[in-house]
């Protein structure tokens, strides 16, 4: 089979309607207090959309201000945690459920598995690891799940550069730099996905 013949038989992933999302984001607390107020933001905007939250399991950082205010405001919050971090007393001990996985790559198969979309707050090599896999899935066309980065204080905005240098360079197509859309804030986050 030649290879246009093989790319003319994918077909485009369903769009299914959004009950949970995942949330990536750092385990610190981050420099300015914004981060942390914007976490608490997320975890809120979730919760009375009617959402549940999927993240990595940890009561730490912004991960668990995201969790601890989904879980005050009534939402369905999982957390997904590795072996190598739930002996470290990080894991969050008041979710509706927590799952030890054996591996980060297990880790991030759930957190994408549970989700119907994907938001990303500031944070490390993880979080962005796990945005841009993500990213590049919904390129594939594996999925078409909304991914999103909430813009706190302009954190991504080395990022997003990067990424219109990608396309100006001819690396990256303008339709696929358009599938990693940026919101202003959690409620801007919330509103692209539940809308």
């Amino acid at each position: 089979m030649r290879m246009s013949e093989s790319r003319s038989s994918v077909q485009s992933p369903a769009v299914t309607p959004v009950r949970r999302v995942t949330v990536y984001c750092g385990s610190s607390d981050g420099a300015s207090p914004e981060y942390l107020a914007e976490a608490r933001a997320l975890g809120q905007a979730i919760a009375i959309a009617g959402l549940g939250l999927v993240y990595g399991g940890a009561s730490l950082g912004l991960m668990g201000a995201v969790a601890n205010a989904a879980l005050e405001a009534g939402a369905e919050v999982i957390g997904i945690l590795p072996n190598v971090l739930s002996g470290r007393e990080i894991a969050h001990n008041r979710l509706t459920t927590l799952e030890v996985v054996p591996t980060m790559h297990e880790r991030k198969m759930r957190l994408h598995a549970l989700a119907d979309a994907f938001i990303a707050l500031p944070g490390g090599y993880g979080t962005l690891d796990e945005m841009i896999e993500a990213v590049t899935w919904a390129q594939l066309a594996i999925h078409a799940k909304p991914c999103i980065l909430i813009n706190t204080l302009g954190y991504w905005n080395g990022l997003l550069d990067f990424l219109d240098t990608a396309v100006n360079a001819g690396f990256l197509k303008p339709e696929n730099r358009a599938l990693l859309r940026v919101a202003a804030n959690s409620a801007e986050a919330v509103a692209l996905i539940a809308g």
